[in-house]
């Protein structure tokens, strides 16, 4: 965007351009690897790694919540028009998550199945979960008290989710309500592969009690120690995990590290919340902030590049066959699909609040054509 909105901080556009790249690499050969590629050390690290993309993007929309309520705030807005905002805004990309899959459904054809409209991607988690953080915030007032409820969400979804996913299932719930608490889908048992509320919405709670403390006076002034005590804090969630994980108390019958576990939930947000500290020192003192940069520039148009990228990934309009690609083509695709989306959102931002102007010239071409 060649003029930021005053709100809008480098460092937060370049912690989300950074995830949304995290994501084209997890998606690119995840889609389009085959053969002994598909079974290669290289292919396992590639997915090990998409373990933190997902996680910072949810984060950071905790984060980005509570910037838009505090500011709402200084300015003076009410509780109720906070929450009829944000609440709003929550149920906007929700429908945006549910009209997605209809388009993925509507381009997946004759193959798609039908129950492909109910799957529950982050497009859906993030708007439910926007909605009750506006709810959240509607019943406690004060940025102390959001920050400490946030937190205790943050911490009750995660030790919860062993239960939600097993011996608690909300089974009494048809499968397409039952998948937002745990992605059963229609198999009957919790899916990995997608994005219930339970673990999910914990790292944007745990997101939105950082926000608090970030924009807060205190933070604000000294915003380098702060940043930094985020760091040091990721550092001791993610040993703290450790020390869960090995220790011998166990509290549930059914444990798995890898999906459910608080211990793993305490790692990735320890990683997320040291990628944060890593992204605003790179940004204030590194290259990150001197000229222009690629990752805040995805990072204003995170939502449309997302959007658009699936679709030449797993799609119809898939740039390379599926799983049939050795590590040096995928990876060419790859960079075409970052270069691609990179322009996208170029031209978006450079058209944005322009759509009347731009019809306008499109209207003249045929008189200029003539030349009238």
């Amino acid at each position: 965007m060649s003029n930021p909105a005053p709100n809008r901080i480098d460092y937060i556009d370049w912690l989300r351009g950074f995830a949304v790249v995290g994501m084209f690499e997890v998606h690119c050969y995840d889609a389009w690897l085959g053969g002994a590629a598909r079974q290669s050390s290289f292919f396992r690290w590639t997915q090990l790694s998409g373990s933190v993309p997902a996680p910072l993007f949810i984060f950071l929309s905790g984060i980005t919540f509570a910037l838009i309520t505090g500011s709402m705030r200084r300015k003076g807005a009410s509780a109720n028009k906070i929450f009829l905002r944000t609440f709003r805004r929550g149920a906007e990309i929700l429908a945006l998550g549910l009209l997605f899959r209809i388009q993925e459904f509507a381009l997946g054809q004759p193959w798609a199945p039908r129950t492909d409209l109910a799957r529950v991607d982050v497009l859906n988690l993030i708007g439910v979960t926007i909605m009750a953080m506006s709810l959240a915030c509607w019943l406690v007032r004060s940025r102390t008290a959001n920050a400490l409820l946030a937190a205790a969400i943050a911490g009750g979804i995660s030790m919860l989710t062993p239960l939600i996913w097993t011996t608690a299932k909300p089974t009494w719930l048809p499968w397409y309500l039952e998948s937002y608490f745990n992605g059963v889908h229609y198999f009957g048992v919790p899916q990995p592969w997608l994005f219930p509320i339970f673990p999910w919405s914990a790292f944007a709670f745990a997101g939105l009690a950082m926000g608090f403390f970030l924009f807060g006076e205190w933070a604000s002034k000294y915003q380098a120690r702060a940043l930094g005590l985020i760091g040091l804090g990721g550092i001791g969630a993610f040993f703290l995990s450790e020390f869960f994980d090995s220790n011998r108390l166990k509290l549930y019958s059914a444990y798995d590290y890898w999906h459910t576990s608080p211990s793993f939930f305490l790692a990735r947000l320890g990683i997320v919340m040291g990628v944060i500290a890593a992204g605003y020192a790179w940004c204030r003192w590194g290259l990150g902030g001197v000229g222009f940069s690629p990752l805040k520039q995805l990072g204003q148009t995170s939502l449309l590049v997302y959007w658009v990228h699936i679709e030449f990934v797993y799609g119809r309009f898939t740039i390379m066959t599926q799983q049939a690609q050795s590590i040096g083509s995928a990876t060419a695709g790859l960079i075409v699909i970052f270069l691609a989306m990179l322009a996208l959102s170029i031209v978006r931002t450079k058209t944005k609040g322009r759509s009347a102007e731009i019809l306008a010239r499109i209207r003249r071409l045929p008189q200029a054509a003539s030349g009238d």
